[in-house]
């Protein structure tokens, strides 16, 4: 997929992965409400698997959002973050406006999010709380949990899936 970039005068949004600052990302989502003590190559490992946008003031990246898509139906936008320095600029508005209008997530069939605080910022792109909550479903870990403390295999008569150990 061939990076995008929109500018704003020395601001910049892309979708280049080569200009994304893992400290920057990580040093954020590791004290957010959302990824508290996430380890840094899970984030590392989340950037390489999502679309990425970053927010950028010249060299420095100062913004970050990314999406999961299949490109085709679904799309998760996650970790949408403007740095404090940077607040009430209207960059993260810009920032949605760039997600949304990013050409290989057009004609997407559905977009979903979570957000505990900035239903103001999502809403206007035409986010709404879940039309019926009880056809949605969840497993929900800690961002510190260690792999099997995340997915412990379901057990039946004592044994991982039936199978003998």
């Amino acid at each position: 997929m061939k990076p995008c970039t929109w500018s704003r005068g020395p601001l910049e949004i892309s979708t280049d992965p080569e200009r994304l600052d893992l400290d920057v990302v990580h040093g954020y989502l590791s004290g957010s409400y959302w990824a508290r003590g996430i380890p840094r190559d899970v984030v590392e490992r989340s950037i390489r698997h999502s679309l990425c946008f970053g927010i950028h003031d010249g060299r420095l990246q100062v913004g970050f959002g990314r999406v999961v898509s299949d490109f085709a139906t679904f799309a998760y936008v996650g970790d949408v973050f403007v740095v404090e320095s940077h607040r009430g600029r209207g960059l993260a508005k810009w920032l949605m406006a760039c997600i949304k209008g990013h050409p290989d997530l057009q004609g997407l069939r559905k977009w979903c999010l979570a957000t505990r605080d900035a239903h103001g910022l999502y809403r206007p792109f035409g986010f709404a709380p879940l039309a019926d909550p009880s056809t949605h479903m969840e497993i929900l870990k800690s961002a510190g949990q260690t792999a099997e403390q995340r997915s412990p295999p379901p057990t039946w008569g004592g044994t991982a899936w039936g199978v003998d150990e």
